[in-house]
């Protein structure tokens, strides 16, 4: 055993190789840049929703041939039966399928969250110095693109089938927008189920049991004048009544205020309660 003494280790100190200023020391000198905001990082996530239905195009079969389907299948089957024909029919048909099919789109926020934490990818994300109900927010941005096309679709179809807007296309415009802003809200009972129960097809029976009697108990289909009394009561507390109502409105060249701000506070109440829970169910996950 050799021990090496001061005079040895003075000999060597030309031998020892030079500290390194290179690339990582430089990287290591420099202040560390700010974590992202709410605003930058819920983007972030949007963009990456956005970039799974690039990679993975069929997953638009829901938003581009279901509604389609939908609005020929009503039009033609119980067209003549309900309002003397198609044509004549579609003018008031068409605004509530819209609805009805944005607001069943919803649902797979809350199936992509529950696959993230499925396959991990939540935890993974928990880890980032971010805040971090952005990647949740971030589903709820990146799904809007799909409610986009859903009613891009239905409206061309319809237009093909006979559909005219008397409120031309700043009525649509503004129709779509109101739709789009109760479909951001809407969404965040889907996601609630997506962190509340365990698997995929969960979520969809949990959604759908929510949904479908929304749907069809509201005046999508038929005026509710015809309606009995006890279920007319039914229909008109219905939030889908008052979103279908205030998009036809705005679609027809209407003023339809009143089911305009009925359809606002619903989406900020679905927010505030369903937006609370689902942060709850977040930090406990």
């Amino acid at each position: 055993m050799t021990t090496a003494t001061p005079g040895d280790l003075a000999g060597r100190k030309d031998e020892l190789p030079p500290v390194s200023t290179g690339p990582l020391m430089e990287l290591l000198s420099m202040e560390r840049p700010p974590p992202p905001g709410p605003l930058s990082a819920s983007l972030a996530f949007g963009w990456r929703s956005m970039l799974k239905i690039k990679h993975i195009p069929e997953q638009l079969a829901d938003v581009t041939v279901l509604p389609v389907m939908l609005v020929l299948m009503f039009t033609y089957l119980f067209g003549g039966a309900l309002a003397g024909s198609p044509r004549e029919y579609i003018q008031y048909l068409l605004p509530g399928v819209l609805v009805m099919s944005v607001v069943m789109t919803t649902m797979y926020t809350g199936i992509a969250i529950n696959n993230d934490i499925d396959k991990g990818v939540l935890d993974r994300f928990r880890m980032l110095p971010v805040w971090q109900p952005s990647t949740l927010v971030g589903h709820l941005l990146g799904d809007v693109l799909r409610y986009s096309i859903a009613s891009s679709v239905m409206l061309v179809a319809g237009l093909l089938i006979g559909f005219r807007p008397e409120g031309g296309v700043p009525g649509v415009v503004m129709g779509v927008l109101l739709l789009i802003v109760f479909a951001f809200a809407f969404s965040w009972v889907g996601t609630m189920f997506g962190l509340l129960v365990r698997d995929e097809r969960t979520v969809i029976g949990a959604s759908m049991t929510v949904i479908f009697p929304l749907n069809f108990l509201s005046d999508i289909f038929v005026d509710p004048q015809t309606m009995p009394g006890w279920l007319q009561k039914l229909v008109h507390n219905n939030p889908i009544t008052h979103v279908a109502s205030a998009v036809r409105g705005l679609m027809e060249g209407r003023s339809p205020g009143t089911d305009v701000l009925w359809t606002l506070g619903w989406s900020v109440a679905l927010v505030v309660v369903f937006g609370s829970l689902t942060m709850k169910l977040y930090q406990r996950k």
